[in-house]
Protein backbone atom coordinates (compact mmCIF):
# COMPACT_ATOMS: atom_id res chain seq x y z
CA UNK A 1 0.00 0.00 0.00
CA UNK A 2 1.37 3.41 -0.89
CA UNK A 3 1.43 5.17 2.49
CA UNK A 4 2.80 8.43 1.04
CA UNK A 5 -0.17 8.68 -1.34
CA UNK A 6 -2.57 8.01 1.52
CA UNK A 7 -0.97 10.74 3.65
CA UNK A 8 -0.88 13.27 0.81
CA UNK A 9 -4.52 12.76 -0.10
CA UNK A 10 -5.60 12.43 3.56
CA UNK A 11 -7.54 9.28 2.80
CA UNK A 12 -9.37 7.33 5.47
CA UNK A 13 -9.29 3.74 4.30
CA UNK A 14 -12.02 1.28 5.19
CA UNK A 15 -11.83 -2.45 5.81
CA UNK A 16 -11.38 -3.09 2.08
CA UNK A 17 -8.34 -0.80 1.85
CA UNK A 18 -10.21 1.87 -0.11
CA UNK A 19 -11.66 5.27 0.86
CA UNK A 20 -15.12 4.05 -0.22
CA UNK A 21 -17.14 0.95 0.72
CA UNK A 22 -17.56 -0.66 -2.69
CA UNK A 23 -14.62 -0.90 -5.13
CA UNK A 24 -15.47 1.13 -8.23
CA UNK A 25 -13.15 -0.58 -10.71
CA UNK A 26 -14.94 -3.98 -10.80
CA UNK A 27 -18.32 -2.30 -11.27
CA UNK A 28 -17.07 -0.14 -14.13
CA UNK A 29 -15.33 -3.16 -15.68
CA UNK A 30 -18.63 -4.97 -15.92
CA UNK A 31 -20.27 -1.93 -17.50
CA UNK A 32 -17.45 -1.71 -20.06
CA UNK A 33 -17.70 -5.42 -20.82
CA UNK A 34 -21.46 -5.32 -21.21
CA UNK A 35 -21.41 -2.35 -23.55
CA UNK A 36 -18.58 -3.80 -25.67
CA UNK A 37 -20.12 -7.28 -25.93
CA UNK A 38 -23.53 -5.86 -26.89
CA UNK A 39 -21.87 -3.61 -29.50
CA UNK A 40 -20.11 -6.52 -31.20
CA UNK A 41 -23.13 -8.85 -31.01
CA UNK A 42 -25.50 -6.28 -32.50
CA UNK A 43 -23.04 -5.43 -35.27
CA UNK A 44 -22.80 -9.16 -36.06
CA UNK A 45 -26.60 -9.39 -36.04
CA UNK A 46 -26.76 -6.44 -38.45
CA UNK A 47 -24.14 -8.01 -40.71
CA UNK A 48 -26.04 -11.31 -40.98
CA UNK A 49 -29.47 -9.62 -41.08
CA UNK A 50 -30.49 -11.11 -44.46
CA UNK A 51 -30.22 -14.57 -42.87
CA UNK A 52 -32.24 -13.51 -39.82
CA UNK A 53 -34.95 -11.58 -41.67
CA UNK A 54 -37.25 -14.61 -42.21
CA UNK A 55 -37.02 -15.45 -38.50
CA UNK A 56 -38.07 -11.93 -37.51
CA UNK A 57 -40.89 -12.00 -40.06
CA UNK A 58 -42.11 -15.37 -38.74
CA UNK A 59 -42.09 -14.05 -35.16
CA UNK A 60 -43.93 -10.91 -36.21
CA UNK A 61 -41.06 -8.63 -35.14
CA UNK A 62 -40.34 -5.54 -37.15
CA UNK A 63 -36.59 -5.25 -37.31
CA UNK A 64 -34.53 -2.88 -39.43
CA UNK A 65 -30.91 -3.63 -40.24
CA UNK A 66 -29.80 -0.08 -39.50
CA UNK A 67 -31.25 -0.36 -35.98
CA UNK A 68 -28.86 -3.21 -35.18
CA UNK A 69 -25.97 -1.08 -36.38
CA UNK A 70 -27.20 1.89 -34.33
CA UNK A 71 -27.26 -0.23 -31.16
CA UNK A 72 -23.77 -1.50 -31.95
CA UNK A 73 -22.40 2.00 -32.56
CA UNK A 74 -23.85 3.67 -29.47
CA UNK A 75 -22.84 0.82 -27.18
CA UNK A 76 -19.28 0.88 -28.50
CA UNK A 77 -19.16 4.65 -28.05
CA UNK A 78 -20.41 4.21 -24.47
CA UNK A 79 -17.80 1.51 -23.84
CA UNK A 80 -15.02 3.82 -25.05
CA UNK A 81 -16.12 6.60 -22.68
CA UNK A 82 -16.67 4.34 -19.66
CA UNK A 83 -13.31 2.60 -20.17
CA UNK A 84 -11.44 5.82 -19.35
CA UNK A 85 -13.10 5.85 -15.92
CA UNK A 86 -12.58 2.10 -15.55
CA UNK A 87 -8.83 2.40 -16.12
CA UNK A 88 -8.59 5.53 -13.95
CA UNK A 89 -10.27 3.89 -10.97
CA UNK A 90 -8.27 0.74 -11.64
CA UNK A 91 -4.96 2.56 -11.29
CA UNK A 92 -6.15 4.45 -8.22
CA UNK A 93 -7.20 1.21 -6.55
CA UNK A 94 -3.99 -0.47 -7.72
CA UNK A 95 -1.93 2.21 -5.94
CA UNK A 96 -3.79 1.47 -2.70
CA UNK A 97 -3.42 -2.32 -3.01
CA UNK A 98 -1.53 -4.32 -0.40
CA UNK A 99 -0.73 -7.54 -2.27
CA UNK A 100 0.34 -10.72 -0.49
CA UNK A 101 4.01 -11.54 -0.98
CA UNK A 102 4.35 -15.33 -0.89
CA UNK A 103 1.32 -16.46 -2.85
CA UNK A 104 0.84 -17.52 -6.46
CA UNK A 105 -2.23 -17.56 -8.66
CA UNK A 106 -3.55 -20.54 -10.61
CA UNK A 107 -1.49 -19.25 -13.53
CA UNK A 108 1.70 -19.35 -11.43
CA UNK A 109 2.06 -15.58 -11.12
CA UNK A 110 2.56 -13.71 -7.87
CA UNK A 111 0.33 -10.77 -6.97
CA UNK A 112 2.79 -8.11 -8.14
CA UNK A 113 3.15 -9.62 -11.59
CA UNK A 114 -0.59 -10.10 -11.86
CA UNK A 115 -1.14 -6.44 -10.91
CA UNK A 116 1.48 -5.30 -13.41
CA UNK A 117 0.03 -7.36 -16.27
CA UNK A 118 -3.51 -6.32 -15.40
CA UNK A 119 -2.55 -2.63 -15.25
CA UNK A 120 -0.63 -2.66 -18.54
CA UNK A 121 -3.33 -4.75 -20.18
CA UNK A 122 -5.93 -2.20 -19.09
CA UNK A 123 -4.09 0.59 -20.86
CA UNK A 124 -3.63 -1.53 -24.00
CA UNK A 125 -7.32 -2.49 -24.01
CA UNK A 126 -8.33 1.15 -23.50
CA UNK A 127 -6.32 2.07 -26.58
CA UNK A 128 -7.78 -0.84 -28.54
CA UNK A 129 -11.37 0.02 -27.62
CA UNK A 130 -10.84 3.68 -28.57
CA UNK A 131 -9.18 2.62 -31.85
CA UNK A 132 -12.09 0.28 -32.60
CA UNK A 133 -14.52 3.11 -31.84
CA UNK A 134 -12.73 5.39 -34.31
CA UNK A 135 -12.70 2.56 -36.89
CA UNK A 136 -16.40 1.87 -36.29
CA UNK A 137 -17.20 5.59 -36.53
CA UNK A 138 -15.42 5.76 -39.88
CA UNK A 139 -17.48 2.79 -41.07
CA UNK A 140 -20.70 4.36 -39.82
CA UNK A 141 -20.25 7.79 -41.39
CA UNK A 142 -18.14 7.10 -44.49
CA UNK A 143 -18.45 3.55 -45.77
CA UNK A 144 -22.04 3.01 -44.53
CA UNK A 145 -21.47 -0.66 -43.68
CA UNK A 146 -19.73 -2.72 -41.03
CA UNK A 147 -16.69 -4.56 -42.34
CA UNK A 148 -16.11 -8.23 -41.59
CA UNK A 149 -12.51 -7.45 -40.59
CA UNK A 150 -13.87 -5.16 -37.87
CA UNK A 151 -16.15 -7.93 -36.61
CA UNK A 152 -13.27 -10.43 -36.55
CA UNK A 153 -11.12 -7.99 -34.57
CA UNK A 154 -14.07 -7.45 -32.23
CA UNK A 155 -14.37 -11.19 -31.61
CA UNK A 156 -10.62 -11.43 -30.98
CA UNK A 157 -10.99 -8.54 -28.51
CA UNK A 158 -13.61 -10.56 -26.64
CA UNK A 159 -10.95 -13.24 -26.12
CA UNK A 160 -8.42 -10.66 -24.89
CA UNK A 161 -11.01 -9.20 -22.53
CA UNK A 162 -11.59 -12.70 -21.13
CA UNK A 163 -7.88 -13.23 -20.41
CA UNK A 164 -7.53 -9.74 -18.96
CA UNK A 165 -10.64 -10.19 -16.82
CA UNK A 166 -9.29 -13.47 -15.50
CA UNK A 167 -6.18 -11.63 -14.27
CA UNK A 168 -8.41 -9.11 -12.53
CA UNK A 169 -10.52 -11.87 -11.05
CA UNK A 170 -7.38 -13.49 -9.66
CA UNK A 171 -6.44 -10.24 -7.93
CA UNK A 172 -9.72 -10.20 -6.05
CA UNK A 173 -10.53 -13.89 -5.77
CA UNK A 174 -7.14 -15.44 -5.16
CA UNK A 175 -5.12 -12.60 -3.66
CA UNK A 176 -7.98 -10.88 -1.82
CA UNK A 177 -7.01 -7.39 -2.98
CA UNK A 178 -9.67 -4.89 -1.83
CA UNK A 179 -11.91 -7.68 -0.57
CA UNK A 180 -13.28 -6.65 2.83
CA UNK A 181 -13.47 -10.16 4.34
CA UNK A 182 -9.95 -11.06 3.18
CA UNK A 183 -8.50 -7.84 4.65
CA UNK A 184 -10.26 -8.40 7.97
CA UNK A 185 -8.98 -11.98 8.18
CA UNK A 186 -5.43 -10.77 7.45
CA UNK A 187 -5.79 -8.34 10.35
CA UNK A 188 -7.00 -11.16 12.61
CA UNK A 189 -10.58 -9.90 12.88
CA UNK A 190 -13.51 -12.28 12.44
CA UNK A 191 -15.64 -10.71 9.66
CA UNK A 192 -18.75 -12.52 10.98
CA UNK A 193 -18.63 -10.59 14.26
CA UNK A 194 -18.69 -7.11 12.71
CA UNK A 195 -21.99 -5.22 12.68
CA UNK A 196 -23.69 -5.22 9.29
Amino acid sequence: MNSQLIEQLRLRLGANGLPYEIPMHPNLVHLTLGLFIIAILFDIAGAIFPIERPIFKFLGLTAIRSSFFDVGWYNLLGAAVVTFFTVGFGFFELLLANPPVNQKSDWGLNASWTMLLHGLGGVVLLGAIVAMTVWRGWQRYYSRQVQWSYLLVGMAMLGLLYVHGTLGGQLGGEFGIHVTAANLIQEGVNPNLLPQ
